[in-house]
């Protein structure tokens, strides 16, 4: 067990870093982190519910709320329906869509610029590894951590 709790350790450090970086680039070009982290998903081209953003970036309903009424506001986003009653999903606006291209511009470079030298020294099958261990996480979390804190 030894062995998984330094692994697990560096690993901590290394998303720690990696969640960081993120940060810093957002406040770099001109983003909050939240927003940043919403163009990012909805740069994918789909529409996404706010519950889904919420769930899929663990950040609170209300902040997720807040951040689409400002973009909606700066003509950035646009909210649809859904066909599941009263919810709304949420997509880019082409200004929204250009506004996002242009923050995630330098940060995809630098992604994918990293994506390969990694690939050059590991397969790609490394990041199979790294989707099971965060599923594993989240269940495990869930049942042991944040189940107990809800009561």
């Amino acid at each position: 067990m030894a062995e998984a709790r330094e692994l697990l350790d560096r690993f901590y450090v290394c998303t720690n870093k990696m969640d960081g970086l993120y940060y810093l680039a957002a406040r770099k070009l001109g983003v909050n982190e939240n927003t940043f982290a919403l163009l990012y998903t909805l740069d994918d081209g789909r529409p996404h519910s706010q519950k889904q953003l919420s769930q899929e970036l663990l950040i609170p309903k209300t902040t997720v709320n807040t951040v689409v009424r400002e973009c909606v506001q700066a003509g950035y986003l646009q909210l649809l329906p859904s066909g599941h009653g009263k919810e709304k999903e949420v997509a880019l606006t082409p200004a929204g869509r250009a506004y996002a291209r242009g923050i995630l511009r330098p940060v995809h470079k630098a992604e994918e610029q990293a994506m390969r030298r990694t690939l050059e020294e590991y397969s790609p099958d490394f990041l199979l590894a790294v989707e099971a261990l965060t599923g594993h996480l989240c269940r495990t979390f869930r049942d042991h951590i944040l189940k107990e804190k809800e009561r």
